[in-house]
């Protein structure tokens, strides 16, 4: 798949007039952009999910938990630009149900973000994983990004424009003052 992709990104470069058999700065950049695109941009697309391991909720801790922020970068479907952002995870566990350790949460946000996608749907990627996994009472999952399809070409506006999207499962969906203790505490991690 790389070499293949290599070939066509060479022809694209000839097609834009960009020397990558001379210049030393572009030579082996076909190649480059190939394996990024297979191996970190869209390695989400061609590998499996993370292995992640549940365990039985020992204490029966039924409160809302809340990580973040974790780091998201991703790609945007529509320009091939980057989005980079944060995300919020809050959820609201069954007392005889299942967690995961909190680096699980990093592991999921990076592979679903490594594939070209809108906002929108990665944070519903997001959430059905973890909701299928674990079956909680209830979950949220936000996102705060910039995309540069955005700031680099078009209306070039600036980095600190964001787009904020969130879904609520379960009894998170209904309940609002729930709601708000999760964006409470994601404003508490966001400025900690």
């Amino acid at each position: 798949m790389t070499k293949a992709a290599a070939r066509k990104i060479a022809e694209l470069f000839d097609i834009l007039k960009i020397d990558y058999r001379n210049d030393h700065n572009t030579r082996d950049t076909p190649e480059r952009v190939s394996k990024m695109f297979v191996y970190e941009t869209m390695a989400g697309r061609y590998d499996e999910p993370p292995a992640i391991t549940e365990f039985d909720n020992a204490t029966r801790f039924d409160q809302l938990i809340v990580t973040g922020p974790i780091d998201l970068r991703s790609t945007c479907a529509h320009h091939m630009m980057p989005i980079y952002g944060e995300v919020m995870i809050g959820i609201l566990p069954e007392k005889d149900g299942k967690i995961i350790g909190l680096s699980k949460y990093d592991r999921i946000v990076e592979y679903f973000g490594s594939r070209l996608q809108i906002q929108e749907e990665l944070t519903m990627q997001i959430g059905d994983y973890i909701e299928k996994l674990t079956k909680p009472r209830g979950l949220a999952v936000r996102i705060s990004a910039v995309h540069m399809c955005k700031t680099h070409r078009g209306v070039r506006s600036s980095h600190k424009g964001r787009m904020v999207s969130t879904c609520y499962f379960g009894s998170l969906r209904d309940d609002a003052e729930m709601q708000r203790q999760f964006l409470s505490e994601c404003q508490t991690l966001s400025f900690g």
